[in-house]
């Protein structure tokens, strides 16, 4: 059995926010595991193990596999997750069951599979990626924010009920973020006749990403996190976006909807 430093796990490690994390906490001295449906050149220090984060089997698999060479999960970060953006009364069904799929149950298979072996253990640490979206939803990316706002909540009834069992559980909500995330995302501009404003919504958006923090910074928060020694349950990165956070549990509602249609409505 191998013992260097924590033994970490990072879903959607192979690019983007997910690979700058593997490649600090392998920095840091982990042993990291980077969970993804496609390989990719990985740092020294990460072991790659190929699984869909929505297949319950293929997640036991991954999980067991790192039981099996390490004995232990120090430490899950639930990274894996995509968009989708467009009207609500055009978007299909599967993409927004899609949606909810990788983002939310993606985040819920891999923590049921580890939740057990830290107990065992006496302990360990999860981080799920939400968005600052989860407390400001964003229209035309409707489904997106919901995703996010049910990690909230499923993070923060679960950091109580493990609370007794020396698990820390915290979720953090990056803003805009540099990444290939925005190429990625799966638009659509289907009613765009009916609803004017979303074309222009969804490129203010992409272009408010592409200017957006380096995923380094999120992988920095996400350390920083992990080495608190009582995690808050939620948290955000940079100053806009702690200041947009706390806005908006602060303002009444109406008033954070009205400046949200103000600039992507």
């Amino acid at each position: 059995m191998v013992v260097r430093g924590n033994v970490t796990v990072i879903t959607g490690a192979t690019s983007g926010i997910g690979l700058a994390m593997a490649k600090e906490f392998a920095a840091r001295g982990d042993r990291v595991y980077a969970i993804a449906r496609r390989e990719a050149e990985l740092p020294e220090g990460v072991c790659f193990i190929p699984a869909d984060v929505t297949d319950e089997a293929q997640v036991g698999r991954a999980v067991s596999r790192v039981l099996e060479e390490e004995g232990r999960i120090d430490l899950l970060i639930n990274n894996a997750g995509f968009g989708i953006s467009g009207a609500v009364e055009f978007t299909e069904l599967e993409d927004a069951k899609r949606q909810m799929g990788v983002n939310f149950f993606g985040t819920v298979n891999m923590t049921k599979a580890v939740l057990p072996a830290m107990r065992k253990a006496g302990g360990g640490r999860i981080i799920n990626l939400s968005s600052v979206a989860a407390v400001t939803p964003i229209p035309y990316q409707t489904y997106y924010s919901a995703s996010k706002a049910a990690i909230n909540a499923y993070t923060m009834a679960l950091a109580n009920e493990v609370r007794g069992h020396n698990i820390k559980v915290s979720a953090l909500m990056p803003g805009d973020v540099k990444t290939g995330f925005t190429a990625a995302r799966k638009k659509s501009l289907e009613g765009a006749e009916v609803y004017p404003t979303l074309e222009k919504s969804v490129k203010t958006m992409e272009h408010d990403e592409q200017n957006g923090m380096p995923p380094e910074a999120l992988a920095k928060r996400a350390r920083f996190i992990s080495e608190r020694r009582s995690p808050k349950p939620l948290y955000s990165c940079g100053f806009v976006y702690c200041l947009l956070s706390t806005l908006a549990k602060v303002l009444p509602s109406r008033l954070v909807n009205w400046i949200l249609s103000k600039l992507y409505g």
